[in-house]
């Protein structure tokens, strides 16, 4: 059985994800698992539950390994976890072709492939940094503004009625640390 599997970052990126869904089901797959979440996020549930679903002589199904992993080693332990499982990976699109890792050539061009997109990931970040600084230097990037410094008094007003830091970050959506930074700091 062939099992899909279809990522975008964010909610803005719907069309996106409509098409992962439509070129995996015109690739065969019968099962597709689709999300939208950040690939740095800590949980992944439908790439869980995509995995967890496939079985031995089953091939999980992505459009692009960018869709399915963070970065190249979380590729290379992905692939590697469903070969000994018995299940094959294919991708889609890796440069204009079809990866499929069940042949020795097709593991060593996903592992050549994968370390190029992370290091043409790196130099973008790069680039990134160095926009930002020169932005910055000229006085034209102040960066985002401190979301939970912004609430600090509320903080200081939940506290002080007796609501723990963790019910506070929840009630605020910011996180437990910048709850215990405010409560550390001097009220002002």
């Amino acid at each position: 059985m062939l099992v899909g599997y279809a990522r975008t970052s964010t909610v803005d990126q719907e069309a996106g994800l409509a098409g992962q869904e439509r070129d995996l089901r015109a690739a065969g797959c019968e099962e597709v698992f689709a999300e939208q979440v950040s690939s740095v996020a800590p949980e992944r549930p439908e790439l869980a539950r995509a995995l967890a679903f496939a079985r031995k002589g089953d091939t999980v199904v992505v459009t692009k390994p960018d869709r399915l992993a963070r970065n190249t080693a979380d590729l290379l332990r992905i692939s590697e976890e469903l070969a000994g499982r018995g299940i094959g990976l294919r991708i889609l699109s890796m440069g204009g072709s079809e990866l499929d890792t069940s042949s020795a050539t097709g593991k060593l061009m996903l592992t050549m492939l994968g370390a190029i997109a992370a290091f043409e990931r790196e130099l973008m970040l790069e680039r990134q940094r160095e926009g930002i600084r020169k932005a910055a230097d000229a006085g034209k990037y102040k960066g985002r503004a401190p979301s939970a410094r912004r609430q600090a008094e509320e903080v200081h007003r939940l506290h002080g009625e007796g609501m723990k830091p963790t019910a506070i970050a929840a009630q605020l959506g910011i996180g437990r640390a910048s709850v215990y930074r405010i409560l550390g700091a001097p009220e002002g």
